[in-house]
C-alpha cells in the first residue's frame, strides 16, 4: 500500500478523479500506484498491459490494493477489436457478425460471456458495445465494428449487448455518441464531418443511444466528430450543446460520459490534449481516456495541472469538476458493490438474477456457435480434400483494430488439412505472383471489404481469370458482389469467423 506524505486537496483529487489514463508494463508502476492514492479512480488497459488471463488478474489485483473501488477499463469490442485476445485473436465474432445472424439473445449471451471473463480478470468497465450505424460502406474507422445499416437492427442489439455485458457485471460504454457511422475520415488521423440533417441524426445515428439508455448503460463514449446540424463549431466531445443539451437533458442520460481517446489527432491537433480536456469536461464530460498513445505520468500530470488551473482561473466551473469526479466514484461504487455481492468473476448487475438474458446457446463455446451461424454461402461448395494455398489480401489496419492481432483462415485450414500453405500480400502485388505461389494447390483467397480496395480487386480477378475455381473468404464488410466458387462471408475476421469458414471450406470440424 503507498503512504502518501500529504493529502491533495479536493480540487486536485477532483481532476485525478476524472482522468481514466494508461500505462506501460504488466505491473502497474509505482508512479500510478501514488496516484491512485491521490484521488486516481479509473485505469484504462491496452493489449500492451495483457499477457494471459493470471497475469492480468495479478495486475488488477494490484491496483485493487491500493483502491478497492477503481474503475480497470478496456476496449474490447471481441471481433476485430480486441485486447484480452490482442495476441491470440478474440473468442467471439464481433458486432457485425452478430447483426447479421440478428438473434438478439445470441447477442446478449455473447457479451455475457465476454463480460464474464472481463470479470473473472477484474475488468469492470468496458469501452463496448459500438452503437455505430455504418450507414457509410466506405468508413474507414467503423465496418465491422458496427451491427450493421439499419438503424433498428443496431438498436435492438446494441441493448442486447449493454444487457448481456452489464449482467456480468461489468459496465458497458455505449460508443461513439451521436454516432460515427456516416464518416469517411477515421478521428484517430483527422477530425471528421457529418452535415446531414437533425431528421436524420435523430432517426438513424441516435436510435441506438436511445436503445442503450433504456436498457440502462452505465456509461456512454463521445464521437471527436463535427455534426454541423447539432453544433456547427466544436466536436461532439467538446460541444455542451451535444453532451449536455441533447445526451443529458434531451435524451436524460444520467450515467458516466467518457471521451474517446483525447490524444486522437481530431482533438489534438486541434486543441491540444490540455485544452481539449479541460473544454470536454466543461461540455458535459465526466472522464477524459487517455492512454492509447500517450501513457505515462508526465500525461497525467499535464491533464490534471490543467483541470486544477482553468478551475482556478474561472474557465471550468469547480462544481462541473466535482459533479465529473462525483460521477466516476458513483460508477466505481456501483462496480465495487457489484464485485462484493457475487464474489470476482461471477458478479450481476443489481436486480438481475444470474443466468437471465442468456439463451440456451450460451457457454464458453458461444463465440464459435455465434460465428458458425453468422457465415453466409454464395455458390456451390465443393470440399477441399488436399491442402490449398491460401493467399491473404492486407490492407493496412486502421488503429482501432492495429497490426498485432492474428486473422484469416490459413491457421484455422492447416488445422483441418495439415501441410496447407499460406502467403500474405499486399498493394503491391500481382495476380501472376500468387498464381505462381500456389502452384497446382487449389486458392483460396482471402479478403477484407474488398469493395473498398481497387488493388485488391484487381488482383483478385486476375487469380480467378486463371482459377475459376477459386474460393474467396471475405472477412470485412460483404459488400462487394459475391466472386469465387464459392464465396464465403464470415462478416468478421476473429479466429472463430476463420474457423467457421474453415469447416465450410473443407466440410469438417476441428
Amino acid at each position: 500500500m503507498t503512504t502518501l506524505a500529504h493529502r491533495p486537496d479536493t480540487l486536485t483529487r477532483d481532476a485525478l478523479a476524472v482522468l481514466q489514463p494508461g500505462f506501460h508494463g504488466t505491473t502497474a508502476p509505482d508512479w500510478l500506484l501514488r496516484r491512485i492514492g491521490e484521488g486516481l479512480t479509473s485505469v484504462g488497459l491496452f493489449g500492451r498491459n495483457i499477457h494471459t488471463p493470471a497475469q492480468l488478474a495479478a495486475l488488477t489485483a494490484q491496483l485493487r490494493a491500493e483502491r478497492d473501488d477503481i474503475l480497470v477499463a478496456i476496449d474490447e469490442e471481441g471481433g476485430d477489436v480486441t485486447r484480452l485476445e490482442v495476441r491470440e485473436g478474440s473468442s467471439f465474432p464481433g458486432n457485425y457478425a452478430l447483426g447479421s445472424v440478428d438473434d438478439v439473445e445470441l447477442t446478449r449471451a455473447v457479451a455475457r460471456e465476454l463480460g464474464s471473463r472481463l470479470a473473472a480478470c477484474g475488468v469492470n468497465l468496458n469501452w463496448a458495445p459500438s452503437a455505430d450505424v455504418n450507414s457509410d460502406v466506405n468508413n474507414p474507422v467503423i465496418g465491422v465494428r458496427s451491427f450493421g445499416a439499419d438503424p433498428a437492427l443496431v438498436a435492438r442489439h446494441t441493448a442486447a449487448y449493454v444487457e448481456g455485458l452489464q449482467s456480468a457485471g461489468v459496465a458497458a460504454c455505449t460508443k461513439h455518441f451521436p454516432g460515427h457511422g456516416d464518416t469517411a475520415v477515421d478521428s484517430h488521423l483527422a477530425l471528421p464531418r457529418i452535415d446531414v440533417g437533425v431528421d436524420t441524426l435523430h432517426a438513424r445515428e441516435l436510435a441506438p443511444f436511445r436503445s442503450a439508455i433504456t436498457a440502462g448503460s452505465k456509461s456512454v463514449m463521445s464521437a471527436h466528430i463535427l455534426l454541423s446540424a447539432l453544433d456547427p463549431d466544436r466536436p461532439a466531445t467538446l460541444s455542451p450543446r451535444i453532451l449536455t443539451g441533447l445526451l443529458r437533458e434531451e435524451l436524460g442520460f444520467d450515467g458516466l460520459i467518457v471521451t474517446d481517446g483525447i490524444e486522437m489527432r481530431a482533438i489534438a491537433s486541434t486543441y491540444g490534449i490540455e485544452r481539449g480536456s479541460v473544454l470536454a469536461i466543461a461540455a458535459g464530460v465526466d472522464a477524459i481516456c487517455v492512454g492509447g498513445g500517450l501513457a505515462d505520468e508526465g500525461t497525467v500530470l499535464r491533464l490534471r495541472d490543467a483541470l486544477v488551473d482553468a478551475v482556478r482561473e474561472g474557465e471550468l466551473p469547480e462544481e462541473r469538476l466535482a459533479d465529473a469526479a462525483a460521477r466516476v466514484r458513483a460508477l466505481a461504487d456501483w462496480a465495487r458493490r457489484v464485485r462484493g455481492a457475487s464474489g470476482p468473476g461471477a458478479a450481476v448487475q443489481e436486480g438481475t438474477a444470474p443466468g437471465a438474458g442468456t439463451s440456451a446457446a450460451g457457454g464458453p463455446d458461444i463465440g464459435l456457435v455465434a460465428a458458425r451461424r453468422a457465415v453466409r454461402v454464395t455458390g456451390t461448395v465443393e470440399p477441399l480434400q488436399e491442402a490449398p494455398y491460401v493467399a491473404s489480401f492486407a490492407a493496412v489496419a486502421n488503429i482501432a483494430v492495429g497490426d498485432e492481432t492474428p486473422w484469416g483462415v490459413a491457421a484455422e485450414l492447416t488445422a483441418l488439412l495439415p501441410g496447407t500453405e499460406a502467403g500474405t500480400y499486399g498493394g503491391g502485388s500481382g495476380a501472376a505472383e500468387v498464381l505462381a505461389a500456389a502452384g497446382e494447390r487449389r486458392i483460396v483467397a482471402v479478403v477484407r471489404d474488398l469493395h473498398r480496395h481497387s488493388w485488391m480487386a484487381a488482383v483478385l480477378d486476375g487469380i480467378r481469370e486463371a482459377r475459376p475455381d477459386t474460393a474467396v473468404v471475405e472477412m470485412g464488410v460483404n459488400h462487394a458482389e459475391p466472386a469465387g466458387s464459392p464465396h464465403i462471408a464470415t462478416y468478421g475476421a476473429a479466429p472463430v469467423c476463420g474457423r467457421a469458414a474453415a469447416e465450410v471450406l473443407t466440410g469438417r470440424s476441428v
